[in-house]
């Protein structure tokens, strides 16, 4: 690693800044970012709600497939049910009570959103349904089925626009809040802790200027770093801010070297990797190779209803075959009409590069999706720095082991997101924002000139040939390498800018992932080590943690609690 890990990447001095005071400080505009803000402002804080960029783009507003949920009164599900599917796919990291915890609260999400205005897709016929709301607000809605579950429970909207349909409900409803405030373009440089290490607030970048914002608590949910690899279906700004940040105010990290490549994103030339939902599948579509062959069904029992970890290294492999050139999704044997309603925004992208689901074979393959691992919490989104919390991507809370059972994410946020606003604002009426004397001396950095465009571009290839679907310590030592040596590089060269401050980010969350991969010496969920072919529980049924200031990654048990330091 670099020769040293910097505090603050900028030089400050909080009695030369303008100051901004806020009961609660929420950091994101996703599904965990909005449901915690709703949840601090409900509990009496002042909330302000900053996004790096536009509030409306978040990895929330594109996902596709739908949130699972279990709802009162579905006989052929349960809870339980729902706990054993995602501990299955999860692949003995799941922590079962967490998991029980969060699957718990679905039915009172879904009712909450409910309430606010959300509408989620009403069923057709034929299709396995359920009911929100009772007496004369009862709607039934449609439950589909994706990969990994056993019966269907997936609740959609706008088709396959659930992400956005969830997100507009939230923002919504933030927008007619008295206490509650935005920030659009405020980009998060660094957390401010005092000497006690609590934290205090945030040094943010607003139109070009640094500003104090001091806050009785701070909630992160600024979701993952899956932009660190070239082929990513995440939003530009995914970029691992909040972790790294987190990591540099000293909260313990978890579960870096996890992260669930999507296997299905459209494959074209000069096209963006779009996000294909795991959705079509669990209606039929089959994935076929350039003789029309279903090879998944010779790979798992559930072929394209197997695990995404699974079907992505599947599809990795048949496409190193010398006789394979390309890999298709074949959603010509369903029906148009049905397919166009149902997934009207695949149709549309299709259509837009010249595609027709009914009479052509799409082009698909594997991108980086989400992060599983990040700042390690309890149940309630506390961190391991008194005054921090954090909900949804930017987390690691043993829900979804090492691999992610499909649509848990938005499930994830949105109840994880209510709980930390809830106990953020209760934390918060004990702890005034108070603005005090905090400086550090940030990087250094300011003489010579970087190429940050050149850098990101070298990173994300590394990353995704040396640390991607398929790993092995070789590679992982040279990625180590590579990502040290571009971290030390960019830490002390270059002006004080977001883009800089972004590539700083980005390297270190991708030296934490490499490094963890490689001290990681078995084959599990989404780290698959070609030198390390089998899962090893005498040796790793462990978590990998890290914190600033300690050189090595260090294991702990699956069920150790979060060290807190926060009591009032």
């Amino acid at each position: 690693m670099p020769d040293t890990q910097p505090r603050y990447l900028l030089p400050f001095d909080t009695y030369a800044l303008p100051h901004h005071l806020t009961d609660v400080l929420v950091v994101g505009t996703g599904v965990a970012g909005y449901s915690a803000a709703l949840a601090a402002s409900e509990a009496g804080a002042r909330v302000l709600v900053i996004a790096k960029g536009d509030p409306g783009s978040s990895n929330t507003g594109w996902a596709q497939g739908g949130i699972a949920a279990v709802l009162d009164g579905v006989e052929d599900d349960s809870a339980s049910l729902h706990a054993d599917d995602t501990c299955v796919v999860g692949q003995g990291l799941c922590d079962r009570s967490v998991v029980e915890n969060v699957v718990s609260g679905a039915h009172e999400g879904i009712e909450r959103l409910n309430a606010l205005g959300a509408h989620f897709d009403e069923p057709g016929e034929g299709t396995p349904d359920a009911t929100i709301g009772t007496g004369t607000h009862a709607t039934r809605v449609a439950r589909g089925l994706e990969g990994g579950h056993s019966v269907p429970r997936i609740l959609h909207a706008r088709g396959d626009a659930t992400g956005a349909e969830i997100r507009d409900t939230l923002a919504q409803a933030a927008r007619e809040r008295d206490r509650l405030d935005l920030w659009g373009g405020a980009y998060l440089v660094d957390l401010l802790t005092d000497e006690e290490d609590r934290c205090r607030g945030a040094l943010v970048f607003v139109e070009g200027e640094l500003r104090a914002v001091w806050a009785g608590a701070v909630v992160l949910g600024t979701g993952g770093y899956a932009q660190i690899f070239r082929e990513s279906t995440n939003v530009p700004g995914a970029t691992g801010d909040g972790v790294a940040v987190a990591y540099r105010a000293g909260a313990v990290l978890q579960d870096m070297e996890f992260v669930q490549f999507h296997p299905t994103t459209l494959y074209l030339a000069g096209v963006p990797r779009l996000l294909i939902t795991e959705a079509i599948r669990g209606e039929g579509a089959h994935v076929v190779d350039d003789r029309g062959q279903r090879f998944l069904l010779d790979v798992h029992e559930s072929a394209e209803l197997a695990p995404r970890d699974v079907i992505s290294r599947a599809i990795t492999h048949h496409l190193a075959q010398p006789d394979v050139q390309n890999v298709f999704l074949d959603m010509r044997h369903l029906d148009a009409t049905r397919m166009a309603k149902r997934f009207p925004g695949v149709v549309r992208s299709c259509r837009d590069y010249g595609l027709d689901i009914a009479s052509d074979l799409v082009p698909i393959r594997p991108a980086a999706h989400y992060s599983i691992g990040g700042v390690r919490t309890d149940l309630t989104g506390r961190t391991s720095v008194p005054g921090l919390f954090a909900a949804g991507e930017v987390t690691a809370t043993g829900l979804h082991g090492a691999n992610r059972l499909a649509s848990n994410s938005l499930l994830e946020g949105l109840v994880m997101g209510g709980r930390s606003g809830r106990v953020a604002g209760a934390y918060a009426a004990d702890h005034a924002p108070e603005p005090v004397r905090l400086s550090g001396k940030g990087t250094g950095a300011g003489r010579g000139s970087i190429d940050t465009d050149d850098l990101r571009t070298s990173l994300k290839a590394v990353l995704w040939r040396e640390a991607g679907i398929v790993r092995s310590g070789g590679q992982l030592a040279g990625a180590v390498g590579a990502v040290n040596g571009w971290e030390g590089f960019a830490l002390r060269v270059g002006p004080p800018s977001e883009e800089r401050f972004t590539l700083v980010n980005m390297l270190c969350v991708a030296r934490l992932l490499t490094t963890a991969a490689l001290f990681r010496e078995e084959s599990r969920g989404t780290h698959w080590r070609r030198d390390f072919p089998e899962r090893d529980d005498d040796r790793w049924a462990v978590h990998i943690v890290h914190q600033r200031d300690k050189p090595e990654p260090e294991r702990i048990l699956l069920r150790a609690p979060v060290a807190q330091g926060q009591a009032s």
